[in-house]
């Protein structure tokens, strides 16, 4: 019987401090499928460049089913957190377990090899971990096993190797302790960001695999505090909340998608991250969630331009917490959860299976800038009016790692008040 073991496996994710500035100039030209911009990377680019389709369509079907669930609700998760962390478990997986969890991360094993999808994960993890000035980003995975269950050298050495996993004995026959140990370990690798993200464990659990991203980012131009005010969101037709709205005149990379009815504006930040700010008009979010794909993200990055305009943009922290077995079952990823389950790759037994994945991210949007951005910039502005976007109603936003084209989170706001 399968139910003597569990693996739980948690996926904390991800803190932007999004200090907001407008996108300078020479960004505009920035294509994101342009090899030459890899290059200083080296053939790691390459091996991790495999990956980005794949992991775009996961991010995106995933968002889509999560919307599904929670139709009126905030939304925020990291796909390549989660997608990172279901590699590792592949590493372990056999037979059709293996099978379906690669095919449920978007890979065509007639396209692509095992071998290279580790391989890309691993240049990714690397990418992502020493991203450019600016930017702080961590990115890792550990796993808490009990002590009567060894971990196969081969899967440890492959894991450590590829996906920089750590290791630690728990004990979780005492469910309290274990808790505080894998809490504590996550709370320290997010700086504090994500607290308490496993309770109530079940003492049949025997072994948990954690995933974890950060990150802090400043955007290259801030925010002025001083131009912050109370104004108000419009939740839905019944509901309108005070928000802090941060404010900013200047030229923006900017978009509006006839077909899908939105606004797009894309901002910088210091580094390697772009944040895509996608306004649906009212109405329209439902048909925008359900249709987003990387081809529509591809379309906007193409036909973005500079234009001249006063934006509003508001000032928030949310978080979520997702437990998330579900949603990867309808995406193909069944066995792995089932008496079917196969990983035999991780202790030599097959009688593992996963219990539970809860994933858990947060994300804080404010003006300030780093020091060397808060040096007083002088726009020269043409004399007609500049058009007025107001993110005052429902949007998403996206961010991404422009060095590796991954997503790394995507977000709903629906209610920028409330936290959780």
């Amino acid at each position: 019987m399968k139910n003597t073991f569990y693996l739980s496996l948690l996926l904390a994710g991800f803190h932007a401090v999004t200090h907001s500035q407008l996108p300078p100039t020479h960004h505009s030209g920035h294509d994101p499928n342009n090899p030459e911009h890899h290059m200083h990377h080296g053939g790691e680019a390459i091996a991790c460049l495999k990956l980005v389709p794949n992991n775009a369509d996961f991010a995106f079907q995933l968002f889509k089913e999560v919307t599904l669930e929670a139709p009126n609700k905030n939304i925020f998760f990291s796909p390549v957190s989660i997608s990172s962390a279901f590699a590792v478990l592949a590493l372990g997986a056999r037979s059709a377990t293996q099978t379906q969890i690669l095919e449920g991360l978007a890979f065509n094993l007639t396209e692509i090899q095992e071998k290279e999808i580790h391989e890309g994960f691993h240049n990714l993890i690397h990418m992502l971990n020493h991203p450019e000035g600016g930017v702080q980003l961590n990115l890792g995975n550990a796993i808490f096993v009990t002590e009567k269950l060894k971990l196969l050298k081969k899967f440890l050495d492959d894991a450590k190797a590829l996906y920089q996993l750590e290791a630690f004995t728990t004990d979780f026959k005492n469910p309290t302790e274990a808790e505080k140990q894998i809490n504590d370990y996550i709370e320290r690798k997010t700086h504090g960001k994500i607290t308490n993200l496993v309770k109530d464990m079940d003492p049949q659990t025997v072994m948990l695999l954690a995933s974890f991203v950060f990150f802090k980012g400043n955007w290259e131009k801030p925010f002025n505090p001083e131009h912050t005010e109370e104004r108000d969101f419009f939740v839905d037709a019944e509901t309108i909340v005070k928000v802090p709205m941060m404010y900013q005149m200047g030229r923006f990379d900017f978009y509006f998608d006839e077909e899908l009815s939105c606004t797009v504006v894309r901002l910088h930040y210091n580094g390697s991250a772009t944040a895509f700010l996608v306004l649906p008009a009212k109405g329209k979010m439902k048909q925008l969630e359900q249709t987003l794909n990387k081809e529509i993200i591809q379309k906007w990055s193409d036909h973005l331009f500079q234009s001249s305009m006063d934006l509003y943009f508001p000032k928030f922290s949310i978080s979520g917490t997702y437990e998330i077995s579900n949603t990867l079952m309808k995406m193909g990823i069944v066995d792995v959860f089932t008496n079917q389950a196969d990983l035999s790759g991780i202790t030599g037994t097959s009688e593992l299976k996963v219990s539970k994945v809860v994933h858990k991210a947060s994300l804080d949007v404010d003006e300030r800038g780093t020091e060397a951005a808060a040096a007083t910039g002088v726009e020269i502005m043409t004399m007609s009016l500049p058009p007025t976007i107001e993110f005052n109603h429902p949007f998403l936003m996206l961010i991404f790692d422009r060095d590796t084209n991954s997503t790394l989170f995507i977000g709903k706001i629906v209610n920028p008040t409330i936290t959780s």
